[in-house]
């Protein structure tokens, strides 16, 4: 039997909340909760509140999940801006191209300097009207909980938000694994650990690439971390030197939307190869930036708030709480921010330790469209990677449990050409194996499209599922739309309670052909297929020590409702250079680590010298 990737722990941030322990679950199904559970999850959202911004519960739930953007301007400060006369007769002012108003004043006399930028002259003490700042016609967004600012819990230095929410967010899953790293480090050689994270949209804020392409418009200086830390595998560096202090395999995949099972794709494969035994997977996006809303707006991929209100008939002001709606009548998605991440383990490794198992991937298949006109519309492949999921889900937990004890978390964005495409591969895939009224979640109702962390949202909303057995509802769907194809769906506006889950198929679809579904077992799925690899006497093993291991879990998450716990980041600590390693042709012994890293024969290669 081929090695089993489990998940050990998950963790990170959200519009519903803080990721670990199913803080962030919870929030979405919180009228399903009983009261001491509903109290736990407000402490959750309380102890994000870094800045005191809430006074009471009722106002802590409306500064969380999607709502009213808080960012007002689109153009906050790059209009023109006025620079340093060069003469006492005349005054100067850099202009973007886009920005020249039409007509022309009389007095402005404008020399174009490149194909973003102008110089415009006017005579002095004339009256110049600059453009004003202008609000975006879109004014909802899956934000972070209000009152939330990771700079204010470690560091920072200048680090763009999607950087302070890795560093946040590897530091949650950490503490939810149960186990000192250090206890890894002696467990494990440096080549035995991965990292792979990323984002979609790179660091675009003013502290990454944003502000190196801002900055030459509006006078001001470029520094010198803004192209280092805007890169979009920075997110990996930062969990290898900051956070782990890890000197193993590393890098990250793009795929768009499906971004976070691509790196996810590229854990398991590790992992089952046998080159890891842990991987760290994630990905964080922070895309609340106005260039980036109006962006995307322009291509008219998200709900802007006049057609957003003709939705609701009667209604003066648009609902942004309801902005994203999933199989329903919509007009676009909801751009939101997020970082998730996840630890997985071999099989026998997490039995040794008495890891928390929490679920396992055996596969995530990813496929390409094909032949298509636009590269941003939907082709064939998603098709492929639902169908393989399925089958793969029907050989490990046999045909009924496909049928009755399986589920879907679709993309599900809440776009007009989504809710046909998408609900017609399912529902194929659903016809074809035989399935009933599949049931299907999505979860971008709540937290907003999160881009290139979609998945990793949607895998922290299943693992919450196999512990409390609620699919949640897609609450804003008060009617599928006529074009949605539903005859072998299971859509419901209510949260779902389900008979002991046993999987779930995670799909992505993402601009250019980027298709990825996931299979992830549950907890009651998972040890089964480990007794039978590994034996009753290894199951009995661990779950001997696991109980440990949640003790410690769950004394970490009191201490963090407490605001007790920081983020772990170790700026400059135990830093090494080669002077530091004992080197010899059969290994190489690093510091920190108990066993080196082994310079052994490929067997692979054997047959070569034969």
């Amino acid at each position: 039997m081929s090695v089993l990737p489990v998940i050990t722990a998950i963790g990170g941030v959200s519009p519903a909340g803080r990721t670990a322990c199913h803080h962030g679950f919870n929030r979405l199904i919180f009228d399903a909760l009983d009261s001491a559970a509903q109290a736990q999850t407000l402490r959750a959202l309380r102890n994000l509140d870094v800045i005191g911004r809430y006074a009471d519960d009722a106002a802590l739930l409306e500064g969380s999940l999607v709502r009213r953007l808080e960012a007002p301007l689109l153009d906050p400060e790059h209009i023109p801006v006025a620079v340093n006369s060069s003469s006492e007769s005349s005054q100067h002012f850099m202009v973007r191209n886009m920005d020249l108003p039409q007509p022309l004043p009389d007095t402005w006399r404008v020399t174009r300097l490149d194909n973003r930028r102008s110089m415009v002259t006017v005579p002095a003490g004339a009256t110049v009207l600059l453009p004003a700042p202008q609000r975006s016609k879109v004014q909802s967004a899956g934000q972070l909980p209000g009152g939330f600012d990771p700079a204010q819990l470690y560091p920072a230095r200048n680090h763009p938000r999607a950087l302070q929410l890795a560093v946040y967010s590897a530091s949650d899953a950490l503490g939810m694994l149960g186990l000192e790293w250090q206890q890894l480090c002696q467990r494990l050689s440096p080549e035995q650990i991965g990292v792979y994270a990323s984002n979609a949209m790179s660091q675009l804020d003013d502290y990454g690439l944003g502000g190196l392409f801002r900055y030459p418009a509006t006078g001001r200086r470029i520094t010198s971390k803004q192209v280092p830390l805007g890169l979009g595998e920075m997110t990996a560096d930062f969990i290898n030197a900051y956070v782990l202090g890890a000197a193993g395999s590393t890098g990250g995949m793009l795929g768009a939307c499906a971004t976070f099972l691509y790196n996810l794709q590229l854990a398991v494969q590790d992992i089952r190869s046998g080159r890891r035994r842990l991987v760290v997977v994630g990905t964080s996006e922070a895309p609340l930036v106005p260039e980036v809303i109006e962006g995307y707006r322009a291509m008219g991929a998200l709900g802007e708030d006049e057609a957003l209100r003709m939705l609701d008939a009667g209604r003066e002001t648009p609902d942004h709480r309801r902005a994203c709606r999933p199989f329903g009548f919509n007009i676009g998605f909801t751009i939101a921010e997020s970082a998730q991440f996840a630890i997985l383990m071999d099989d026998a490794l997490a039995l040794e330790l008495g890891a928390d198992i929490l679920g396992a991937v055996p596969d995530v298949f990813v496929h390409a469209d094909g032949p298509k006109k636009s590269i941003s519309a939907p082709g064939i492949g998603n098709y492929l990677t639902m169908a393989r999921a399925a089958a793969l889900t029907r050989q490990l937990v046999g045909e009924r449990g496909l049928r009755e004890h399986s589920f879907v978390h679709a993309h599900g964005t809440g776009t007009p050409q989504n809710r046909v495409t998408e609900s017609d591969v399912i529902n194929r895939i659903a016809a074809t194996f035989d399935i009933d009224r599949w049931p299907v979640a999505a979860i971008k109702c709540y937290v907003g499209h999160s881009l290139g962390t979609a998945g990793g949202d949607q895998l922290a909303a299943t693992l919450g599922t196999f512990a409390s057995g609620i699919l949640p509802g897609i609450f804003t769907l008060d009617q599928v739309a006529p074009d949605v194809h539903a005859e072998r769906l299971g859509l419901s506006q209510a949260h779902q309670h389900l008979d002991q889950p046993l999987a779930a198929l995670l799909n992505s679809k993402g601009f250019g052909g980027n298709n990825a579904t996931a299979v992830v077992l549950s907890p009651a799925a998972t040890l089964p297929l480990l007794r039978q690899r590994h034996g009753e006497r290894a199951l009995q093993g661990w779950q001997a020590q696991v109980t440990q291991t949640r003790a410690q879990i769950a004394a970490w998450d009191e201490q963090t409702l407490n605001g007790e716990t920081r983020p772990r980041y170790q700026f400059g600590e135990g830093v090494l250079d080669g002077d530091d390693l004992a080197i010899s042709d059969k290994h190489i012994s690093v510091p920190g680590w108990a066993h080196p890293l082994m310079l052994n024969d490929d067997p692979d290669f054997n047959h070569y010298l034969d």
